[in-house]
């Protein structure tokens, strides 16, 4: 117990009772007449000082906490980064990968449907030369390519063996300027020969009369009345006429109905079988136009 000196005085319950009935009419008399406000900001004031230092630690321990998160946040901003260039370039190749493979099964399709045996070749690279249009493949002659086969892909034809290598072969394309395929009108079947105009993407029929029956849309596949293409590729579609009275021919410009500077993979047909010529000796001649040679040697 404390020592009888430090016992004078109110008992601690009258204290108690004494400064809640005080502290209530404080708060009555302020609630109703707001006469403390100029003291409670006074106090603020007074004791705003006192506030900020005792904040010290815990703004200290925050601003230290918030750089070391933003450290942070940025180290994994950049990984994040570089991460997400990773995964866009490994999706562009995936995108690329899909649309070969789907180029590819087209392709076995194509080479499925041919009568004769076809090679799968691909580009090795395009040469510089602006005014012609070719090729490299990577298959020569000792993959059996030989002059004169046809190249395809699973649209139509693209072009034609024009000179081999040993392991490399060149391919004159369609839209060459010299080179030229017999085609016919699949809707009418009217022959005629498409040639190239040394442009990408560009045919044009020649020598066609202002008269003729073709429209734009037609069709045009290998007539093989050649005997180099094949009949029935697709070559090329019609994609503009122009007829004018005063000419004797009409302009017609076509569209190559392959992609002939699109697709990296193409196919190479095998030659068609040759056309054996049998020697005049061989042919059996009728007996009447033996008279009639005897006839007109006397």
């Amino acid at each position: 117990m404390a020592p009888r000196f430090f016992r004078q005085g109110p008992s601690l319950l009258t204290r108690l009772i004494f400064f809640v009935v005080l502290s209530l009419v404080l708060m009555a008399i302020d609630t109703r007449f707001k006469y403390l406000a100029e003291i409670r900001q006074a106090f603020s004031t007074a004791i705003y000082p006192i506030q900020k230092l005792a904040n010290v630690p815990s703004t200290v321990y925050g601003r230290a906490s918030e750089f070391f998160l933003s450290h942070g946040l940025v180290e994994e901003n950049e990984h994040l980064k570089q991460q997400h260039l990773i995964d866009s370039g490994q999706l562009q190749r995936l995108h690329a990968l899909q649309a070969e493979n789907a180029q590819l099964r087209n392709l076995l399709q194509t080479a499925q449907r041919m009568d004769g045996q076809a090679v799968m070749a691909e580009i090795l690279h395009v040469p510089r030369d602006p005014f012609n249009r070719k090729v490299m493949l990577d298959k020569g002659s000792q993959g059996g390519v030989q002059p004169g086969q046809v190249v395809v892909d699973d649209a139509g034809v693209v072009g034609q063996i024009t000179r081999i290598y040993p392991w490399m072969s060149e391919v004159t394309l369609i839209t060459d300027k010299d080179h030229s395929v017999p085609v016919h009108v699949v809707r009418n079947g009217l022959r005629s020969v498409v040639s190239g105009t040394g442009k990408d993407g560009a045919l044009e029929l020649r020598y066609v009369a202002v008269n003729t029956d073709i429209q734009e849309g037609d069709l045009l596949a290998t007539s093989g009345i050649d005997g180099v293409y094949p009949p029935g590729l697709p070559v090329a579609v019609v994609s503009r006429i122009e007829r004018n009275s005063t000419y004797v021919f009409a302009r017609v410009t076509c569209t190559p109905a392959a992609g002939v500077g699109n697709n990296r993979q193409l196919l190479i047909l095998s030659l068609l079988t040759p056309v054996v010529e049998i020697p005049a000796e061989v042919l059996e001649i009728k007996p009447e136009k033996k008279k009639r040679e005897k006839v007109g040697v006397r």
